[in-house]
């Protein structure tokens, strides 16, 4: 009898491993969506900030708070698109290219709010004032360098794009190295003194982009 229950609570795991599998459709149309709202609750955590829900706020900055956290963030996504390769070589676990397109959007998106703000709420869509500000201030120069690199990288995301393009889509979106080392260096230049966590993200990126380098001469 005993056997017989141990059975019976075994096969729904059994089912469930056959039906979920790592690869299957059905486990990337349960993880899919579950990827794509994570990707969302750094805004949604914002969104609180900014309008102090529950007692959450943003500081006595807060245009300052939400141009950091959203560079961030964007940031972050960017060094996990970077990531995804490098993992997958480590696991074996060839399903985690197919997140690296939503991450990469994702890094896009984030850094496209950022300049948002930066242009609309911190500058008031003076044209004048962003155009002195990218000519005179070299990390402001990086940055919007960075975000228009990654412009062309999100347009030509799609497999339409990647057959269209053949050879030169992969040569294209090498691009993101140029673009998360600028991003890095416009981040380490814009927080001034307390460069701590810009460091790390930089630590990150030399061993993302020196396991590429390994990878590729092995």
């Amino acid at each position: 009898m005993g056997m017989v229950r141990r059975l019976l609570r075994c096969i729904p795991v059994w089912i469930c491993a056959k039906i979920i599998k790592p690869g299957s459709k059905s486990f990337f149309r349960l993880t899919k969506p579950v990827v794509f709202l994570l990707g969302l609750l750094p805004l949604a955590i914002l969104l609180l900030r900014g309008f102090a829900v529950a007692g959450f706020g943003l500081g006595a900055n807060p245009i300052e708070a939400l141009l950091q956290e959203l560079g961030r963030w964007g940031l972050k996504f960017l060094l996990l698109t970077l990531a995804i390769t490098p993992l997958r070589r480590w696991t074996g676990w060839h399903w985690l290219l197919r997140f690296r397109r939503m991450l990469g959007l994702f890094s896009f998106f984030y850094l496209s709010l950022h300049f948002t703000v930066y242009a609309v709420l911190d500058q008031g869509l003076d044209v004048t004032a962003i155009t002195e500000d990218v000519v005179e201030r070299p990390y402001i120069t990086l940055g919007v360098t960075g975000l228009l690199l990654l412009i062309p990288l999100a347009l030509t995301s799609t497999r339409g794009m990647m057959r269209r393009l053949g050879k030169r889509w992969q040569k294209l979106h090498r691009l993101v190295y140029v673009i998360a080392i600028v991003g890095v260096w416009h981040f380490y230049w814009q927080v001034k003194l307390d460069t701590l966590d810009a460091s790390l993200y930089a630590l990150v990126l030399a061993v993302l982009l020196g396991t590429r380098l390994h990878y590729r001469r092995t």
